[in-house]
């Protein structure tokens, strides 16, 4: 037993080193002389983007988690297939549901105009996850910059390396725990689902087979989520209360059993992580600055910098 703790402890310190040696080779500034209007292209194109379509704002936030969570932050989720390699695209978790693409094309199409070559796709997606968290009334952070992109994709590491909406809470600590994360950080992270949808195939146990959950609730969303599998791809709100705001609403929905994922609910479910929820469900601020902490860590996950991996000209193949 003494040797798998010491074991942890060293995996855990080699962890948060690498963190530290990925974040000190990325920059608040890497695009002030390069491309000085970099931040505002990418906040202008979130904006309309989200003008046009205000779930937009959950999609692009969830590309970037998407894609750090499988092999670091280095755009590998917005590859198309080739001839040499299966992207991330059609992996279980991302296919029919991943979506934002679009947007992230138009925005390297208006940084190619302005500064070619300069500004990486993973980049991007780091702009323009915090540009829409911002944009939907939640907080604000410096993102760092200087990713570099990756010039392969993989579909296996797609779906080992997604946490799965159906993990119970001791699962969900372990699994965001070998990505360096603490359970603060995951609880933290979790409240991204204070807005955007979930498709039914996810939640469909939840809603029709669990007890901790609320009867009026789940009995709300069993007709756009029945027990059979003709709803498979109909939506609902992760959260019912304010779905286009980026609040706190996700976690007083969990005390109150109204968490549509199992994986949300987990979260309260009288385990180590209810004192956590209610704080958050009860101090909006200090749920934000956990938050925007913990989106700076993640957006620091395994970086490609220096002279490794490229900076695409289409974020949708290598050069």
């Amino acid at each position: 037993m003494a040797f798998i703790s010491h074991t942890i402890r060293f995996c855990f310190f080699v962890l948060l080193f690498l963190f530290r040696i990925s974040s000190a080779q990325l920059s608040s500034n890497h695009y002030a002389t390069t491309c000085p209007r970099a931040l505002s292209i990418v906040r202008n194109a979130v904006i309309k983007a989200m003008v046009k379509e205000q779930r937009m704002g959950a999609s692009l936030l969830r590309l970037h988690f998407h894609d750090c969570f499988v092999n670091g932050c280095d755009a590998s989720v917005l590859l198309d297939d080739t001839a040499n390699f299966t992207g991330e695209k059609t992996a279980l978790p991302n296919t029919n549901s991943l979506r934002g693409f679009e947007v992230i094309d138009t925005i390297k199409s208006e940084l190619e105009s302005a500064c070619p070559g300069v500004v990486s796709c993973a980049d991007i997606l780091a702009i323009a996850a915090r540009d829409s968290v911002l944009s939907l009334g939640g907080p604000s952070w410096t993102v760092q910059l200087g990713r570099r992109d990756s010039t392969t994709a993989s579909l296996s590491a797609a779906n080992a390396e997604i946490p799965s909406p159906s993990l119970d809470l001791n699962n969900l600590i372990s699994f965001f725990s070998t990505k360096g994360f603490t359970t603060k950080e995951l609880v933290a992270l979790s409240g991204s689902h204070t807005m955007g949808q979930a498709r039914c195939l996810v939640f469909r146990k939840r809603i029709h087979n669990e007890t901790n959950i609320d009867s009026s609730f789940a009995t709300s969303l069993k007709s756009n989520c029945t027990a059979s599998s003709g709803t498979d791809d109909n939506l609902s709100s992760l959260d019912v209360t304010s779905p286009f705001i980026f609040d706190n609403a996700y976690f007083k929905n969990l005390v109150n059993r109204k968490g549509l994922l199992h994986s949300d609910q987990q979260l309260f479910s009288g385990g180590s992580t209810d004192s956590l929820v209610t704080t958050y469900s009860t101090t909006a601020g200090t749920f934000y600055t956990d938050f925007a902490n913990a989106m700076v860590k993640m957006g620091s996950l395994s970086p490609l910098t220096g002279t490794t991996g490229q900076v695409r000209t289409n974020c949708r193949k290598i050069n």
